[in-house]
């Protein structure tokens, strides 16, 4: 065990101790054991997370801002090795690319992934995000020219 498990679980068995007092001192009887989870957050601590989130949010939308659009773009870098692939085949394979793509493109994804949750109801599938779909069209072009 290391130092502080002890602290924690008296912690949390205290928390829940005076969460089921509140329960009973507010009358909510429709509370199911088991249901709840240690981290429900105060509504301080969700408007310090909103907050934060915010600013993130805002922080990322500047990574960016400074590179030209062709250079952020998934769909329009994976066009220029497209081009690259079909023109000049030999250099192409020779400078490994394939191997390349995923560090290339890892910064641009995590950006777009950066307010993704799939825990929200309405969370958008990431077959259906865009730099998924251009990835996607991508690699159905590489598997067509590589069968020619």
């Amino acid at each position: 065990a290391y130092m502080g498990e002890d602290n924690s679980s008296d912690f949390i068995t205290k928390h829940r101790t005076c969460r089921r007092q509140v329960r009973v001192c507010s009358g909510e009887a429709d509370h199911h054991e088991g249901m709840s989870s240690d981290d429900e957050l105060t509504p301080t601590e969700v408007n310090e997370f909103q907050k934060s989130k915010d600013n993130v949010l805002e922080d990322s939308r500047k990574v960016f801002e400074d590179v030209h659009a062709d250079f952020c773009d998934i769909r329009k870098i994976l066009l220029k090795f497209q081009e690259w692939k079909e023109k000049f085949p030999d250099s192409y394979r020779e400078a490994y690319i394939s191997f390349c793509l995923p560090k290339l493109l890892n910064p641009l994804i995590r950006l777009q992934l950066i307010n993704w949750n799939p825990l929200e109801q309405n969370f958008t599938e990431l077959e259906e995000m865009p730099w998924f779909r251009a990835i996607e069209e991508f690699s159905d072009a590489k598997n067509i020219s590589e069968s020619k």
